[in-house]
């Protein structure tokens, strides 16, 4: 069957395109695709849910651009479709006097973005939150909670409204190929090899996105590198430990936010996330170890230089998923009363991120375009707050194909 658009990667990007040109064409044939029996069960099914607000970005970044407009778009679809949300608001506490100098920084940085933060002595975070302590913490308002899988599945439900749509699960992309009048793809489908074609094909493929770069043939100075971040329940007598998000000042020297706690909509609280090189894209444990995957990664030079550039992170990283403790720890600066006896198992996530040759992360959303084809090469967080920017993004391109 021939379609007027295809889209790869049916997480929470691929279904805000789907649904963003949708509402643009009305009545054209969409084919959405995804390798997975269900949609948005990896990084969009896997996060933490928290609606960002653009604390951490550069000014004038696509990140700080979409991330502010995607806090606002997030919030309005989930109270326009009944789909669980909460601006809770976020407090990054700072718990030595040399995190409050990185504070006054990230202070700055809210009020470049538009965020209007609050600056809180310790007095008052404890009056905030009692179960918390530190030397200072600036309060973000804006942030909040919510369910992406949730939102995910209602994009696609608003979309099939307007467009022919056909779902494609349990497929997977072996190959590309863009002609003159039309691009073919050729998928895998429960072992029988099978070909769809499209006027257009927009991949929103995650942490398989180089690899379909690759697969057509276009230039990729980059590789995704899976980064597992483990997460824990914390016991139900924690349920409501907080009414707002907690998060600890950033080390400037290491490339994640830390492991903080979040309020989930469930009601539940979760800490979390630490980053440890996953052993495969989709390995979310042990036994989903794949040796390829295990081997392209060992062969590429950026890896090992981003390793050594950062390797005290990375030390303390792999220190935090061998033990319980030193990871209850790490929560401890600032919420005493965690112990590692208080975790529970959760669901673990991967974050795709780029890395160049040189070992340097790519820190900003990354596209790649040919005549008929755009790929969204790097999305980490705030991806899935940003879906709804980035989906207008990628079809105002897609327009001037």
């Amino acid at each position: 069957m021939h379609y007027d658009l295809i889209i790869v990667g049916a997480g929470i990007i691929g279904t805000a395109v789907a649904n963003e040109y949708a509402t643009r064409h009305p009545g054209r044939k969409i084919a959405l695709i995804d390798k997975s029996d269900q949609i948005s069960s990896h990084q969009s099914g896997r996060n933490s849910g928290v609606i960002h607000a653009g604390v951490y970005y550069p000014p004038g970044s696509l990140k700080a651009r979409y991330c502010r407009q995607g806090l606002e778009d997030t919030f309005a679809f989930c109270q326009d479709n009944d789909l669980p949300a909460e601006q809770c608001g976020k407090l990054i506490v700072a718990t030595s006097e040399d995190e409050r100098e990185r504070l006054a920084t990230l202070y700055d940085r809210c009020e470049q973005n538009d965020l209007q933060p609050e600056m809180v002595t310790a007095r008052k975070i404890t009056q905030m939150e009692p179960h918390i302590r530190g030397v200072e913490a600036v309060f973000v308002r804006h942030s909040g909670i919510t369910d992406y899988q949730t939102i995910a599945r209602c994009m696609l439900a608003k979309a099939k409204e307007k467009v022919q749509l056909e779902l494609c699960t349990g497929s997977e992309v072996t190959g590309i190929d863009e002609q003159d009048k039309q691009v073919v793809v050729t998928l895998q489908h429960y072992g029988e090899s099978t070909r769809v074609t499209g006027q257009q094909l927009i991949c929103c493929a995650g942490v398989h996105a180089d690899a379909l770069i690759r697969m057509q043939g276009l230039p990729c100075d980059f590789q995704i590198m899976p980064f597992k971040g483990e997460y824990y329940r914390l016991h139900t007598r924690f349920d409501q430990i907080t009414q707002r998000l907690i998060y600890p000042v950033p080390d400037p020297a290491m490339p994640f936010l830390g492991v903080h706690l979040t309020k989930m909509v469930g009601g539940f609280t979760t800490v979390g996330p630490n980053a440890v090189l996953a052993t495969g894209r989709e390995a979310y444990s042990w036994k989903d170890t794949s040796v390829k995957d295990v081997l392209d990664m060992a062969g590429y030079a950026g890896l090992w230089k981003l390793l050594w550039r950062y390797r005290r992170s990375v030390m303390s990283e792999l220190r935090s998923s061998a033990s319980k403790r030193y990871y209850a720890s790490l929560i401890q600066r600032y919420c005493p009363a965690v112990t590692e006896h208080d975790f529970a198992p959760f669901r673990p996530g991967i974050r795709a991120q780029a890395v160049r040759t040189d070992g340097s992360l790519v820190s900003d959303f990354l596209f790649t375009a040919s005549a008929r084809t755009l790929h969204v090469g790097n999305a980490p967080s705030p991806a899935a707050t940003s879906a709804m920017p980035i989906a207008r993004a990628i079809l105002e391109r897609a327009d001037t194909l």
